[in-house]
């Protein structure tokens, strides 16, 4: 199992929309995250930054992405929240939310 973290802003007048998606998330993408072995996915707001958490407990990190990526259902949630949000200029090219180093964990 890898623990990830990543944080991405999301735009002031686009907070409780996108807070009330999330409320709602759609079943088709919910198992796309599942069946792409992803556990205990969580996104924490403050002061303006996301903060996203996930375990992945699978064996081909990329593969799964691949997968999640090339989904209609997810292509079309990401469509809709995307809209929502404002990259970090600080983020890895290639990346849309910006991966976060893990510095200490406690089990």
């Amino acid at each position: 199992m890898k623990r990830y973290g990543s944080m991405i802003r999301v735009k002031p007048e686009r907070y409780e929309e996108y807070k009330q998606c999330h409320a709602a998330a759609w079943p088709g993408v919910l198992a796309m995250i599942t069946a792409c072995n992803i556990r205990n996915y969580s996104i924490y707001y403050k002061d303006g930054l996301l903060f996203s958490y996930f375990e992945y407990v699978g064996s081909d990190y990329d593969a799964d992405m691949a997968k999640m990526a090339a989904d209609p259902t997810t292509q079309e949630w990401w469509a809709y929240v995307k809209p929502m949000h404002d990259p970090l200029p600080t983020r890895a090219e290639g990346e849309w939310w910006a991966g976060m180093e893990e510095i200490f964990h406690l089990d």
